[in-house]
């Protein structure tokens, strides 16, 4: 028998794998034309130009020990380039030390987690939420605490962040641009939420989660985080700006100004490897380093964004339009979000329920898909809002 807690894990299952495998099952019954999926952040842009460039370079180098064994945290001169990327955007001066390569964002988060906390330790978790964020706690023995933001804006409100704090509180996950809502956390507020912390009686640590903080739109600039709070640890990944989600490759820094900020990357690295993943991909390590400052075209992704925007917007459905990320998260014109994805599948249209994120009432599509799948949906998306009193 399989343990009891993953047994109810898969129970409860995955809104967004559920929606993937139901687009899977409609286009080999109509044909991938006809289905039109917003329900998982793929990006379906390829990687720059410097990340191929890279990719065939390393690819060539015959170099002894290349695909050999490194330091748990990684190569030095990745983490060199990394931290000094960092230190120029936030102003801080972040050493080699304090960066540790990862399997990508999600890794991150788990190592730093890993890390942190002791059983029974509560992480304060914002709504809308990465779904994951949920289990990830879990896996280390922690215990979510849900803390709502604004209905209409989706900023957290620091005043509930206090009210949430309790002596138990080790830590605080945000995600900015935020995934599902696509918005950026103003310096001010986060700021403003670095001030509560720091008025809990023990150190609460800042998970920021960050795979989307390169793609900010209408001339948007994410913050940095570093810049804005002390005891901040950065989950980073290259899946969306360099369009490689498939290679798991991202990062864990410590911020300079955590307390103890050389023994958590310590503890970082440890975690890394006891937790099974030893190091981050040797390859590919190298690959970020030769292409750090790529990034893919930002400028096609907000063409999409306003695409699909508009669509929904003339079909009569309520959204704000995000300034970052890769998602709309509109509102579902009937209380049951569930419900109403699944009358948008019988219309061959794939999107994930605001209740697998936390937030029921709306509903999340990712607008990384093709410009004549977007095209393509409108008519189904009349068709939803006509039967559902909208349009």
């Amino acid at each position: 028998m399989i343990s009891q807690a993953v047994a109810a894990r898969l129970s409860q299952g995955s809104m967004i794998r559920r929606m993937f495998e139901e687009g899977n099952r409609l286009k080999a019954i109509y044909g991938a034309d006809q289905v039109f999926d917003f329900s998982i952040g793929n990006p379906d842009l390829e990687p720059p130009a410097q990340v191929l460039q890279a990719i065939r370079q390393l690819a060539l180098d015959e170099t002894p020990g290349r695909h050999g064994y490194m330091s748990n945290a990684g190569y030095e001169s990745t983490r060199t380039a990394i931290a000094g990327r960092l230190s120029r955007k936030s102003g801080l001066a972040v050493p080699a030390g304090a960066v540790c390569m990862t399997v990508g964002a999600a890794c991150a988060l788990n190592v730093a987690l890993k890390a942190l906390l002791d059983p029974g330790d509560e992480v304060l978790v914002l709504a809308p939420y990465f779904l994951e964020y949920l289990t990830y706690i879990d896996n280390h023995g922690g215990r979510p605490v849900v803390v709502r933001t604004d209905p209409e804006t989706f900023l957290p409100d620091p005043d509930a962040i206090r009210l949430a704090l309790t002596p138990r509180t080790k830590a605080l996950i945000i995600n900015s641009p935020n995934n599902p809502a696509g918005v950026i956390y103003p310096a001010d507020l986060l700021r403003r939420i670095g001030e509560v912390l720091r008025q809990a009686p023990q150190t609460v640590y800042v998970l920021s989660d960050e795979p989307y903080a390169e793609l900010a739109y209408d001339g948007a600039i994410v913050p940095a985080t570093l810049a804005c709070l002390d005891n901040v640890v950065i989950c980073d990944s290259w899946s969306k700006s360099l369009s490689l989600p498939g290679e798991r490759i991202g990062f864990l820094a410590v911020s300079p100004r955590c307390e103890d900020a050389d023994r958590l990357a310590e503890a970082a690295a440890f975690c890394l490897r006891t937790l099974g993943f030893v190091n981050a991909p040797a390859f590919f390590q190298r690959v970020i380093e030769l292409a750090l400052e790529a990034r893919v075209d930002i400028r096609r992704y907000e063409t999409r964004r306003n695409m699909l925007a508009d669509i929904l917007q003339e079909a009569g459905f309520n959204l704000n339009r995000p300034a970052g990320g890769l998602y709309l998260f509109p509102k579902s014109p009937i209380a049951d979000d569930v419900a109403f994805a699944e009358a948008c599948a019988r219309h061959r249209v794939l999107l994930v329920p605001g209740s697998g994120f936390g937030f029921p009432g709306h509903v999340r599509l990712c607008f990384a898909a093709s410009e004549s799948s977007i095209r393509g949906s409108a008519a189904a998306f009349q068709a939803i809002g006509r039967e559902f009193g909208v349009s």
